[in-house]
Protein backbone atom coordinates (compact mmCIF):
# COMPACT_ATOMS: atom_id res chain seq x y z
CA UNK A 1 0.00 0.00 0.00
CA UNK A 2 1.50 3.31 -1.19
CA UNK A 3 1.92 5.84 1.61
CA UNK A 4 -0.41 8.88 1.34
CA UNK A 5 1.40 12.76 2.10
CA UNK A 6 1.13 12.47 6.22
CA UNK A 7 -0.73 15.85 5.96
CA UNK A 8 -3.54 14.59 4.09
CA UNK A 9 -4.50 11.08 5.43
CA UNK A 10 -7.25 11.36 7.87
CA UNK A 11 -8.85 9.27 10.31
CA UNK A 12 -11.61 8.36 7.91
CA UNK A 13 -8.84 7.30 5.43
CA UNK A 14 -7.19 5.42 7.71
CA UNK A 15 -10.48 3.36 8.70
CA UNK A 16 -11.38 2.79 5.08
CA UNK A 17 -8.11 1.49 4.18
CA UNK A 18 -8.32 -1.07 7.36
CA UNK A 19 -11.96 -1.90 6.77
CA UNK A 20 -13.06 -0.51 9.87
CA UNK A 21 -15.34 2.04 11.55
CA UNK A 22 -13.44 5.25 12.58
CA UNK A 23 -14.62 4.65 15.85
CA UNK A 24 -12.66 1.72 16.15
CA UNK A 25 -9.58 3.42 14.59
CA UNK A 26 -10.07 5.86 17.65
CA UNK A 27 -10.27 2.81 20.11
CA UNK A 28 -6.69 1.77 18.70
CA UNK A 29 -5.46 5.59 18.82
CA UNK A 30 -6.44 5.32 22.67
CA UNK A 31 -4.87 1.94 23.34
CA UNK A 32 -8.46 1.21 24.72
CA UNK A 33 -8.27 -2.83 25.09
CA UNK A 34 -11.90 -3.43 23.71
CA UNK A 35 -10.97 -3.86 20.39
CA UNK A 36 -10.19 -7.48 19.41
CA UNK A 37 -6.34 -7.84 19.07
CA UNK A 38 -6.26 -8.78 15.08
CA UNK A 39 -8.31 -5.71 13.97
CA UNK A 40 -5.61 -3.59 16.21
CA UNK A 41 -3.03 -5.10 14.75
CA UNK A 42 -4.49 -4.40 11.54
CA UNK A 43 -5.28 -0.61 11.92
CA UNK A 44 -1.65 -0.39 13.19
CA UNK A 45 -0.65 -1.51 10.15
CA UNK A 46 -2.73 0.70 8.10
CA UNK A 47 -1.49 3.56 9.63
CA UNK A 48 1.82 2.74 9.80
CA UNK A 49 1.48 2.37 6.06
CA UNK A 50 -0.52 6.00 5.08
CA UNK A 51 1.89 7.27 7.67
CA UNK A 52 -1.32 8.81 9.72
CA UNK A 53 -0.32 11.21 12.34
CA UNK A 54 -3.48 12.19 14.93
CA UNK A 55 -3.97 15.19 16.00
CA UNK A 56 -2.61 15.76 19.18
CA UNK A 57 -5.60 18.64 19.86
CA UNK A 58 -8.82 16.36 18.55
CA UNK A 59 -7.13 13.47 20.89
CA UNK A 60 -7.15 15.00 24.31
CA UNK A 61 -10.53 16.48 23.12
CA UNK A 62 -11.92 13.04 23.00
CA UNK A 63 -10.30 11.75 25.75
CA UNK A 64 -11.54 15.04 27.97
CA UNK A 65 -7.82 16.06 28.98
CA UNK A 66 -5.60 18.77 27.93
CA UNK A 67 -2.66 17.30 28.90
CA UNK A 68 -1.59 20.70 30.50
CA UNK A 69 -1.43 22.42 33.83
CA UNK A 70 -1.98 26.18 34.32
CA UNK A 71 -0.18 28.47 36.87
CA UNK A 72 -1.65 31.74 38.38
CA UNK A 73 0.67 34.00 39.38
CA UNK A 74 0.70 37.65 41.14
CA UNK A 75 3.60 38.66 39.21
CA UNK A 76 6.07 37.02 37.25
CA UNK A 77 8.59 39.60 36.67
CA UNK A 78 9.64 38.51 40.31
CA UNK A 79 12.53 36.24 39.92
CA UNK A 80 10.76 34.23 42.80
CA UNK A 81 7.62 33.35 41.13
CA UNK A 82 9.86 32.63 38.07
CA UNK A 83 11.74 29.79 40.30
CA UNK A 84 8.66 28.52 41.54
CA UNK A 85 7.20 27.94 37.79
CA UNK A 86 10.18 26.54 36.69
CA UNK A 87 10.10 23.84 39.44
CA UNK A 88 6.04 23.04 38.79
CA UNK A 89 7.14 22.98 34.57
CA UNK A 90 9.95 20.36 35.36
CA UNK A 91 7.97 18.25 37.91
CA UNK A 92 4.93 18.23 35.58
CA UNK A 93 7.16 18.05 32.17
CA UNK A 94 9.00 14.50 33.14
CA UNK A 95 5.16 13.17 33.54
CA UNK A 96 4.63 14.25 29.62
CA UNK A 97 2.43 17.35 31.05
CA UNK A 98 3.12 20.93 29.22
CA UNK A 99 2.18 23.83 31.53
CA UNK A 100 0.55 27.63 30.83
CA UNK A 101 0.74 30.63 32.79
CA UNK A 102 -0.98 33.31 33.44
CA UNK A 103 0.01 36.27 35.36
CA UNK A 104 -2.91 38.80 36.83
CA UNK A 105 -0.31 41.84 37.65
CA UNK A 106 -0.74 41.94 41.33
CA UNK A 107 -4.31 42.63 40.04
CA UNK A 108 -6.65 40.82 42.67
CA UNK A 109 -9.84 41.48 41.22
CA UNK A 110 -8.50 39.75 38.08
CA UNK A 111 -7.69 36.94 39.71
CA UNK A 112 -10.82 35.04 39.87
CA UNK A 113 -11.79 34.93 36.46
CA UNK A 114 -8.40 34.31 35.15
CA UNK A 115 -8.04 31.42 37.51
CA UNK A 116 -11.43 30.18 36.13
CA UNK A 117 -10.69 30.98 32.81
CA UNK A 118 -7.37 28.80 32.74
CA UNK A 119 -8.66 25.57 34.80
CA UNK A 120 -11.00 25.67 32.05
CA UNK A 121 -8.54 25.48 29.46
CA UNK A 122 -6.13 22.76 31.69
CA UNK A 123 -6.45 19.63 33.59
CA UNK A 124 -5.38 20.92 36.49
CA UNK A 125 -3.98 24.17 38.25
CA UNK A 126 -1.91 25.79 40.35
CA UNK A 127 -2.63 28.92 42.63
CA UNK A 128 0.27 30.99 43.43
CA UNK A 129 0.18 32.98 46.58
CA UNK A 130 -3.47 34.69 45.51
CA UNK A 131 -4.43 38.06 46.55
CA UNK A 132 -8.33 37.70 46.41
CA UNK A 133 -10.32 37.93 49.44
CA UNK A 134 -11.36 34.48 51.12
CA UNK A 135 -15.15 34.13 49.92
CA UNK A 136 -13.64 34.43 46.10
CA UNK A 137 -10.92 32.28 46.86
CA UNK A 138 -12.99 29.39 48.42
CA UNK A 139 -15.61 30.07 45.46
CA UNK A 140 -12.41 29.47 42.91
CA UNK A 141 -10.98 26.43 44.72
CA UNK A 142 -14.64 25.26 44.63
CA UNK A 143 -14.68 24.53 40.87
CA UNK A 144 -11.36 24.19 40.26
CA UNK A 145 -10.17 20.59 41.33
CA UNK A 146 -7.94 19.56 40.82
CA UNK A 147 -5.99 22.37 42.26
CA UNK A 148 -3.18 23.13 44.80
CA UNK A 149 -2.45 26.21 46.34
CA UNK A 150 0.96 27.83 46.63
CA UNK A 151 2.38 30.49 49.55
CA UNK A 152 -1.41 31.14 51.34
CA UNK A 153 -2.69 28.72 53.86
CA UNK A 154 -6.64 28.54 53.21
CA UNK A 155 -8.72 27.36 56.53
CA UNK A 156 -11.32 24.61 55.91
CA UNK A 157 -10.81 23.42 52.50
CA UNK A 158 -9.22 20.05 51.43
CA UNK A 159 -7.08 21.05 49.14
CA UNK A 160 -3.51 20.51 49.25
CA UNK A 161 -1.65 23.84 50.35
CA UNK A 162 2.58 24.53 50.29
CA UNK A 163 3.74 27.57 51.45
CA UNK A 164 7.04 28.71 52.48
CA UNK A 165 7.70 29.68 56.11
CA UNK A 166 8.22 33.48 55.75
CA UNK A 167 6.97 34.43 59.61
CA UNK A 168 10.30 32.07 60.43
CA UNK A 169 12.57 33.55 57.77
CA UNK A 170 11.33 37.07 59.17
CA UNK A 171 12.32 35.67 62.72
CA UNK A 172 15.82 34.67 61.43
CA UNK A 173 16.35 38.41 60.01
CA UNK A 174 15.12 40.12 63.05
CA UNK A 175 17.04 37.88 65.49
CA UNK A 176 20.01 38.65 63.46
CA UNK A 177 19.75 42.51 63.35
CA UNK A 178 19.10 42.31 67.34
CA UNK A 179 21.98 40.60 67.50
CA UNK A 180 24.27 43.06 65.71
CA UNK A 181 23.17 45.85 67.89
CA UNK A 182 20.41 47.56 65.75
CA UNK A 183 17.70 48.85 68.03
CA UNK A 184 15.33 50.82 65.49
CA UNK A 185 14.62 48.51 62.26
CA UNK A 186 12.63 49.91 59.71
CA UNK A 187 10.15 47.26 57.77
CA UNK A 188 9.30 47.45 54.28
CA UNK A 189 6.16 45.79 53.68
CA UNK A 190 4.53 44.32 50.34
CA UNK A 191 1.13 44.22 48.61
CA UNK A 192 -1.55 44.41 51.65
CA UNK A 193 -3.96 41.66 49.58
CA UNK A 194 -0.23 39.60 50.47
CA UNK A 195 -1.13 36.59 52.45
CA UNK A 196 2.77 36.04 52.50
CA UNK A 197 3.37 39.90 53.89
CA UNK A 198 0.79 39.02 56.35
CA UNK A 199 3.13 36.01 57.78
CA UNK A 200 6.07 38.65 58.05
CA UNK A 201 3.97 41.30 60.04
CA UNK A 202 2.77 38.25 62.73
CA UNK A 203 6.41 37.30 63.04
CA UNK A 204 7.20 40.88 63.43
CA UNK A 205 4.88 41.76 66.42
CA UNK A 206 6.24 38.46 68.14
CA UNK A 207 9.65 39.84 67.60
CA UNK A 208 8.82 42.82 69.49
CA UNK A 209 7.79 41.02 72.47
CA UNK A 210 10.73 38.73 72.65
CA UNK A 211 12.81 41.53 71.76
CA UNK A 212 11.37 44.75 74.15
CA UNK A 213 14.75 46.49 73.23
CA UNK A 214 14.01 46.60 69.51
CA UNK A 215 11.63 49.23 67.88
CA UNK A 216 10.26 48.08 64.85
CA UNK A 217 8.74 50.95 62.42
CA UNK A 218 6.37 49.52 59.40
CA UNK A 219 5.86 51.01 56.15
CA UNK A 220 3.80 49.31 53.40
CA UNK A 221 5.85 49.93 49.49
CA UNK A 222 5.02 47.02 47.34
CA UNK A 223 7.48 44.32 45.85
CA UNK A 224 9.21 45.78 43.08
CA UNK A 225 12.83 47.70 42.59
CA UNK A 226 11.30 50.74 41.89
CA UNK A 227 9.14 50.70 45.44
CA UNK A 228 12.74 49.96 46.93
CA UNK A 229 13.80 53.16 45.22
CA UNK A 230 11.00 55.43 46.43
CA UNK A 231 11.05 54.11 49.98
CA UNK A 232 14.63 56.05 50.04
CA UNK A 233 13.26 59.22 51.74
CA UNK A 234 10.90 57.52 54.00
CA UNK A 235 13.85 55.45 55.33
CA UNK A 236 16.66 58.01 55.75
CA UNK A 237 13.23 59.88 57.90
CA UNK A 238 12.67 57.08 59.84
CA UNK A 239 16.26 57.07 61.53
CA UNK A 240 16.02 53.52 61.33
CA UNK A 241 19.71 52.06 61.72
CA UNK A 242 18.81 48.59 59.69
CA UNK A 243 15.44 47.63 57.16
CA UNK A 244 14.12 44.29 56.49
CA UNK A 245 12.47 44.73 53.29
CA UNK A 246 9.60 42.51 51.97
CA UNK A 247 11.78 40.38 49.19
CA UNK A 248 15.09 41.19 47.61
CA UNK A 249 13.98 43.20 44.58
CA UNK A 250 13.05 45.98 47.06
CA UNK A 251 16.13 45.47 48.86
CA UNK A 252 18.00 45.81 45.74
CA UNK A 253 16.16 49.29 44.85
CA UNK A 254 16.79 50.23 48.27
CA UNK A 255 20.04 49.80 48.34
CA UNK A 256 20.88 51.68 44.92
CA UNK A 257 18.87 54.46 45.79
CA UNK A 258 21.01 54.64 48.96
CA UNK A 259 23.79 54.98 47.19
CA UNK A 260 23.17 57.23 44.99
CA UNK A 261 22.50 59.45 47.85
CA UNK A 262 25.86 58.82 49.10
CA UNK A 263 24.71 57.17 52.29
CA UNK A 264 27.26 53.62 52.90
CA UNK A 265 25.55 50.21 53.31
CA UNK A 266 26.05 48.47 56.24
CA UNK A 267 28.02 51.57 57.49
CA UNK A 268 25.13 53.96 57.78
CA UNK A 269 22.04 51.26 57.22
CA UNK A 270 22.49 47.70 57.27
CA UNK A 271 19.65 46.07 54.63
CA UNK A 272 18.25 42.51 54.76
CA UNK A 273 16.06 40.92 52.01
CA UNK A 274 13.95 37.77 51.50
CA UNK A 275 13.97 35.02 48.81
CA UNK A 276 17.55 35.34 48.12
CA UNK A 277 17.13 35.68 44.48
CA UNK A 278 19.84 34.68 41.91
CA UNK A 279 21.01 38.52 41.83
CA UNK A 280 20.94 38.72 45.56
CA UNK A 281 24.63 37.67 45.79
CA UNK A 282 25.84 39.88 43.25
CA UNK A 283 24.26 43.19 44.29
CA UNK A 284 26.76 45.85 45.47
CA UNK A 285 27.06 45.37 48.45
CA UNK A 286 25.95 41.26 48.42
CA UNK A 287 23.05 41.44 49.70
CA UNK A 288 21.93 39.05 52.80
CA UNK A 289 18.25 37.40 52.68
CA UNK A 290 16.84 34.21 53.59
CA UNK A 291 17.32 31.48 51.25
CA UNK A 292 13.87 29.40 50.50
CA UNK A 293 13.36 26.40 48.65
CA UNK A 294 11.18 27.85 46.00
CA UNK A 295 11.85 25.35 43.25
CA UNK A 296 10.98 22.43 45.71
CA UNK A 297 7.98 24.42 46.21
CA UNK A 298 6.84 23.91 42.38
CA UNK A 299 8.44 20.38 42.33
CA UNK A 300 5.57 19.63 45.38
CA UNK A 301 3.16 21.29 43.94
CA UNK A 302 2.77 18.90 41.13
CA UNK A 303 3.65 16.33 43.55
CA UNK A 304 0.52 17.36 44.89
CA UNK A 305 -1.28 17.22 41.59
CA UNK A 306 -0.39 13.97 40.23
CA UNK A 307 -2.30 11.22 42.19
CA UNK A 308 -5.79 13.39 40.72
CA UNK A 309 -4.24 13.11 37.27
CA UNK A 310 -2.90 9.91 37.53
CA UNK A 311 -5.27 7.21 39.93
CA UNK A 312 -2.07 5.04 39.67
CA UNK A 313 -0.27 7.80 42.18
CA UNK A 314 -0.08 7.32 45.69
CA UNK A 315 -1.95 9.96 47.14
CA UNK A 316 -0.43 12.95 48.17
CA UNK A 317 0.83 13.16 52.46
CA UNK A 318 -0.33 15.58 53.73
CA UNK A 319 -2.62 17.06 56.41
CA UNK A 320 -3.09 21.13 56.43
CA UNK A 321 -0.10 23.31 55.15
CA UNK A 322 2.85 21.59 54.23
CA UNK A 323 5.63 24.56 55.06
CA UNK A 324 9.56 24.83 54.09
CA UNK A 325 11.79 26.57 55.90
CA UNK A 326 14.83 28.96 54.79
CA UNK A 327 17.88 29.54 55.58
CA UNK A 328 19.28 32.95 56.74
CA UNK A 329 22.58 33.83 54.16
CA UNK A 330 24.35 36.58 56.00
CA UNK A 331 26.01 38.82 53.37
CA UNK A 332 28.16 42.22 53.32
CA UNK A 333 24.79 44.14 53.33
CA UNK A 334 24.27 44.18 56.97
CA UNK A 335 26.87 44.61 60.04
CA UNK A 336 26.75 46.08 63.28
CA UNK A 337 25.06 48.95 64.29
CA UNK A 338 27.02 52.40 64.36
CA UNK A 339 24.59 53.62 66.64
Amino acid sequence: MAAQSAQAVTIGDVATAAGVSRATVSRVLNGLATVDRDIAARVERTIAELGYRPSVTARNLSLGRTNTVGVVVPDLGNPMFQAILSGVTRAAGRDGKRVLVADTGEQADAEREVALEMRRATDALVLCAPRMPDAELNEVLAQSSPVVVVNRAVAGVAVPQIALDYADATTQVIDRLAALGHRRVLYLGGPIASASNRLRVRAIAEAATRHPELSIEQLTVGPSLSDGTDAVGPTLASGASAVMAYNDLVAIGLISGLRERGVDVPGRISVAGMDDIPFARFAHPSLTSVALPQDQLGELAWQALRPALDPTQPPFDATGTVWLRGQLQERDSTGPSAR
